[in-house]
């Protein structure tokens, strides 16, 4: 070895504290203390979780039983006294000045939750008829409880945009890529207890879903990187992460490919937020034209439900939708479906879709060093160049969903519902990063630099993407694979 060859690979494998690292550092954290639950030690069964809410008194609660005696603002207080804790070593280990980020996530932290309890509101985020009868309402939005998201980003957008000076002084505490990359970090575990949960369907859908998953998603990203290269005229650095949000995962794949090309921060930033907006645009769309022309076909609209809306709570809040709706429909014409097998369907789909997150990353990886960036392009990328791309955030991804899939697949039956509230337990702190990355996201955006950045353009690729090619392949793949299978009948 040379010594200019070693005194790369000594560089490349040296181990820098930055946003990438803490990440795998503080989401097994998180995971591992909901697990802890598994010994009869529940550690954060304390974390405060929001519910749909007609009364502002019970909007919030602690998540586990066990802690029943601790008022849901308490609750609330805790969770913030603990991310308060976690973070400012973070900001430390970024050597950023410690005091000024307790105090500015303080103040970040009240504003981004605020917008998550208001996104919770019922006649904002309840979906399905049963909903609408619990609360005792007669109209909702439908956003779901997602439309927290869209609530804390358009928060952080009037701040960066009307209250500058203020932007400016949250800065020390506005870290999307932090927050994001730690959520997709616990995300990891979250989606393999679920995927575990799911390979007991029957074995047809199952398979079916995974080859329409593949052969989908081989069109999807290849077609969308060349509208937005050859239409739009955006360089690879947009037009990468645009692809794989729309195709793939949306937010969580958008911040992989970010990070896996080396794209600036923004380029992820701005594509996040528009899957967001657009996947609850889709909720209150498609599961209506599912009822309108995919009744008679159930397990082709659960299909193209998951292969369409691209967040996973959006996914399944219009699963749900879907069921709900094309269940009544079929009802009133004397048959009668098991529950289960649409929102099952549409569920088991966006799982496996999640799961091309990391291979995603390293494909890219190195596709980017081998022949994109390359200081001379007749070399081959060396291993370690490919290391140094590739988003080390993934490994954090790759480690809880090992642990998360071995422990489900090894557990048995009385250990199951331990396992699950574990998992709710860190998924509670998962949504809580995500909220603070999208109110983070709007703090940084102003609509000028945002149109300056290319924001209208990315929309209509997104647009033209979406409802003039990705939603109507994912029709037509559904229709191949599941056409003529139903669901078991009632009874």
């Amino acid at each position: 070895m040379t010594d200019t060859t070693a005194s790369r690979l000594q560089t490349a494998t040296r181990l820098t504290i930055n946003e990438d690292w803490l990440s795998v550092l503080i989401g097994p954290l998180v995971f591992g203390l909901a697990l802890a639950s598994l010994g009869n030690v529940d550690l954060l069964g304390w974390a405060a979780t929001t519910k749909v809410w007609t009364d502002p008194s019970h909007a919030l609660a602690p998540f586990a039983p066990s802690y029943g005696a601790l008022s849901g603002l308490a609750a609330l207080f805790a969770t913030y006294l603990a991310l308060l804790l976690v973070l400012s070593a973070a900001a430390a280990a970024l050597k950023a000045d410690v005091r000024r980020f307790a105090l500015t996530f303080s103040v970040t932290f009240w504003l981004a939750y605020a917008s998550w309890i208001l996104g919770s509101y019922a006649h904002l985020a309840a979906v399905t008829p049963a909903d609408f009868s619990k609360y005792g309402i007669s109209w909702s939005l439908r956003l779901t409880n997602e439309g927290g998201y869209i609530i804390a980003l358009l928060l952080g957008l009037i701040i960066a945009n009307f209250f500058p000076r203020f932007a400016a002084w949250l800065n020390e505490a506005i870290r999307p890529e932090l927050y994001i990359k730690i959520a997709i970090v616990v995300l990891g575990g979250v989606i393999a207890v679920t995927a575990a949960g799911k390979l007991n369907l029957a074995s047809t859908v199952f398979l079916r879903g995974i080859a329409a998953i593949i052969e989908a998603y081989l069109i999807y990203w290849a077609v969308i990187y060349f509208i937005a290269r050859q239409y739009f005229g955006f360089s690879r650095e947009w037009a990468a992460p645009l692809a794989s949000g729309i195709s793939i995962c949306g937010v969580a794949a958008a911040i992989a490919t970010g990070g896996a090309i080396r794209a600036r921060p923004q380029v992820a930033v701005l594509v996040s937020s528009l899957v967001v907006v657009f996947a609850v645009i889709e909720v209150l769309i498609l599961p209506f034209l599912a009822q309108t022309f995919l009744a008679h076909e159930p397990l082709v609209a659960a299909s193209w439900i998951g292969l369409s809306v691209k967040t996973d709570g959006a996914a399944v809040a219009a699963g749900g939708i879907t069921e709900a709706l094309i269940l009544t429909k079929n009802a009133a014409e004397g048959i009668n479906y098991q529950p289960g097998w649409i929102l099952g369907t549409t569920a088991t789909i966006k799982v496996f879709i999640d799961l091309f997150i990391g291979i995603w990353a390293f494909i890219l990886a190195h596709i980017w060093t081998t022949y994109i960036n390359v200081a001379k392009p007749s070399s081959r990328a060396k291993l370690v160049e490919i290391y140094q791309r590739f988003p080390k955030f993934i490994l954090g991804f790759i480690l809880t969903f090992i642990i998360g899939l071995s422990l489900a697949l090894s557990l048995g039956k009385a250990q199951a519902a331990q396992l699950t509230a574990a998992i709710g337990e860190a998924n509670i702190f998962r949504v809580t990063f995500f909220i603070l990355t999208f109110f983070s996201i709007g703090v940084l955006s102003n609509f000028r630099k945002l149109w300056e950045d290319g924001l209208g353009k990315l929309a209509a690729v997104y647009v033209v993407s979406l409802f003039g090619f990705v939603i109507w392949v994912g029709l037509a793949i559904s229709w191949l694979f599941f056409h003529g299978i139903k669901p078991p009948l009632a009874g």
